[in-house]
């Protein structure tokens, strides 16, 4: 933390040569944050020592740097908006925020970023606030290595850890977030990338994206949340590299896509989760290299889904490897590994020589009438499922994997 703080603090100086440095804490002339602020030129570095800040609202409104020493605290006292950002290129690294207020309507954050560019948030502890890092109209922003904890049990009375709205090339980057209503949350955000973060243990949704394009998500953690991840009326998202676990309940899953159009979701793992991927009016969507493993179901593909291919993906210990609510199949599924396949490799080349039928009759049964599902492993259900296998009758003859393969992929 310490070489990352002295970083932006040459890279400040060799920006604005004249800056100077005005130290603010009891042992200092200056002992409050806000009038070193009024009293700092444009570029000029504020060096706050530990100690505790009750100030109400900070207002920085010119190209500064922020820096904590000895991890100071801001206080909100559960009345304020704590740290208030309305100027380009400001740094605020090293505090421990806290206590912000509460309101639905005014939405009071740790740190609310206003129309502002090339903002830095990094190395900072945000604890028990509403919202806690909020953007609006920012471009170029960076939030980095934060840790941003909340302790909401209702998502009507918590904000998000990290909320965006309407900006553009943000760099969300190795953060910790939990106890929010969303982890992060973009609404109207493009040319964005979300990378190296851990959302766990948020009241609805690890990550949750709304109307946003061209953004990429890579290398996170969602773990124990309401649902992992939900990306709503977007497209060309990229999505690399994720783990998705342990999100259970009766309308959770890792991934939810709602109408998404042409993008690529490849080498995430699915871990136990009730589903790993639930798809809806998604269409051009490529599924490669991902690991669905003791899901509840692998994936869930609705009859509104068009032109998605799923290639070689390893499937292994769920429940049900796919599910869907139709009869007709405008998908492709080619090279996948499935622990369930019991067909045969004459030629050894690795590819069985038998197509495998991935959609269980039974899986169809229990999308329909879900009490049904007291009935799995029962002896009826088992040979239920051997006897369409053999003689495909009620799911679709085009539901197939031509290609499947004999030994799962190195993933």
């Amino acid at each position: 933390m310490k070489t990352l703080t002295a970083i932006f603090f040459l890279l400040h100086v060799a920006l604005f040569a004249s800056a100077t440095v005005i130290h603010v804490g009891k042992d200092f002339p200056v002992q409050q944050i806000q009038a070193a602020i009024r009293q700092a030129k444009n570029g000029d570095t504020v060096m706050v020592h530990g100690g505790w800040y009750k100030e109400g609202n900070l207002l920085i409104d010119k190209p500064l740097v922020l820096l904590g020493i000895n991890r100071p605290v801001l206080d909100g006292q559960k009345k304020f908006e704590v740290v208030s950002i309305k100027a380009d290129r400001v740094v605020l690294d090293g505090f421990r925020i806290q206590g912000s207020g509460y309101a639905t309507l005014e939405d009071p954050c740790a740190i609310k970023v206003y129309d502002s560019n090339e903002v830095t948030l990094s190395n900072n502890i945000l604890d028990d606030n509403f919202f806690g890092i909020y953007i609006q109209y920012g471009k170029n922003c960076i939030v980095k290595n934060n840790q941003i904890l909340a302790y909401g049990t209702e998502e009507q009375q918590i904000g998000n850890g990290i909320h965006c709205w309407k900006s553009d090339s943000l760099q969300i980057i190795g953060n910790t977030i939990s106890g929010h209503r969303d982890g992060i949350y973009f609404e109207f955000v493009s040319n964005s990338v979300i990378w190296r973060n851990c959302a766990h243990h948020n009241i609805r949704y690890g990550l949750h994206f709304m109307f946003s394009n061209d953004d990429a998500y890579i290398t996170n953690i969602f773990r124990h949340n309401g649902a992992g991840v939900a990306v709503m009326f977007s497209k060309n998202v990229k999505m690399f590299d994720n783990l998705f676990e342990e999100n259970w309940g009766d309308a959770a899953y890792g991934l939810l896509l709602k109408e998404i159009n042409d993008s690529y979701i490849f080498g995430n793992r699915f871990v136990s989760n009730t589903s790993g991927i639930f798809m809806d009016g998604t269409n051009r969507v490529k599924v490669e290299k991902n690991v669905f493993e003791n899901n509840g179901w692998g994936m869930k593909i609705q009859a509104s889904c068009n032109d998605n291919e799923v290639v070689a993906n390893n499937f292994l210990g769920n429940t049900f490897d796919i599910s869907t609510n139709g009869t007709l199949v405008l998908n492709t599924f080619n090279g996948n590994y499935w622990d369930k396949y019991e067909g045969y490799d004459l030629d050894k080349n690795n590819i069985g020589d038998v197509p495998f039928h991935p959609l269980s009759i039974f899986s169809v049964i229990v999308e329909n009438n879900p009490p049904a599902m007291l009935l799995f492993r029962s002896f009826i259900v088992t040979l239920l499922d051997k006897s369409e296998k053999l003689i495909p009758t009620l799911t679709p003859d085009n539901f197939i994997d031509k290609t499947p393969l004999m030994r799962s992929l190195e993933l």
